[in-house]
């Protein structure tokens, strides 16, 4: 049995993530339109006061998947200014996100399992080990929260959605 390569454990996941982020942020704007409001309004919505709105969750999302693809590769990320306030943008850093992740070399991940990756606010870790116990739960926190404002503001996402699973 091949072992799980660090390229396997991560690109596919974000981009697969971001892709059903997409779909859901699609829906989400027909919803607004459909129903005749702002769609500013969800993509500034946010679940709690002190939490990130939907706009600062794909903003987080993004940069979580592009800086681990940096850090894990060596290979530098775009810049994004999170400056986006419109579907249409926040659709465009996803594809741009994307964009950047399907175009690292899985090659320039070898042996970043044992990079030692540091971020200022949380220390040091091993590259296996910011994967796995930072970058992919602290992705799919953003992603998660994304889903829940949508469901709370009445966008129809389930799980499917979610997991971008067909019908």
């Amino acid at each position: 049995m091949t072992a799980l390569s660090m390229y396997q454990a991560s690109v596919p996941v974000f981009c697969r993530g971001l892709a059903a982020l997409a779909k859901e942020l699609e829906k989400a704007a027909a919803y607004a339109a459909e129903r005749k409001f702002e769609p500013g309004i969800l993509v500034n919505a946010r679940l709690a006061p002190d939490m990130l709105s939907l706009a600062g969750q794909v903003q987080r999302a993004s940069d979580t998947s592009k800086f681990s693809g940096e850090r894990l590769s060596g290979t530098p990320s775009p810049k994004f200014p999170d400056t986006e306030t419109t579907f249409p943008e926040l659709q465009e850093r996803i594809a741009n996100t994307i964009s950047y992740l399907q175009g690292l070399d899985p090659a320039a991940f070898a042996g970043s399992e044992d990079k030692e990756i540091s971020l200022s606010t949380l220390g040091s870790f091993k590259g296996d080990a910011y994967l796995l116990n930072f970058a992919v739960p602290n992705f799919f926190f953003h992603l998660a929260t994304a889903h829940a404002i949508l469901r709370e503001n009445g966008v129809a996402v389930g799980k499917r959605d979610f997991l971008d699973l067909q019908a």
